[in-house]
């Protein structure tokens, strides 16, 4: 799934969280998320616990990471709980 995308559209914040997503701000990447479809399969726990850690809060630090990864794990997300938007290079 391309967490970059809604029904083949590229996503924005306000629909994201107009939709009930939160943000998790990052310096190249914000990842949403969204509780209420969340599958609880635990790819993006298992693709890469230093950016998805579900004790700590906040549980989802995207600078704990590389942007190609975080964008990796999300797109391997079943439910589509999770999406981001990469930012723009100044």
């Amino acid at each position: 799934m391309d967490g970059s995308k809604f029904d083949q559209e590229p996503v924005n914040e306000e629909e994201l969280l107009a939709q009930g997503y939160r943000k998790y701000h990052g310096e190249g990447i914000d990842i949403y998320y969204n509780k209420d479809i969340c599958a609880h399969i635990g790819n993006c726990v298992r693709g890469n616990p230093e950016i998805f850690e579900v004790g700590r809060r906040p549980w989802i630090i995207p600078d704990n990471g590389s942007v190609e990864n975080a964008s990796y794990v999300v797109d391997t997300c079943p439910s589509g709980a999770l999406k981001y938007i990469v930012k723009a290079e100044v």
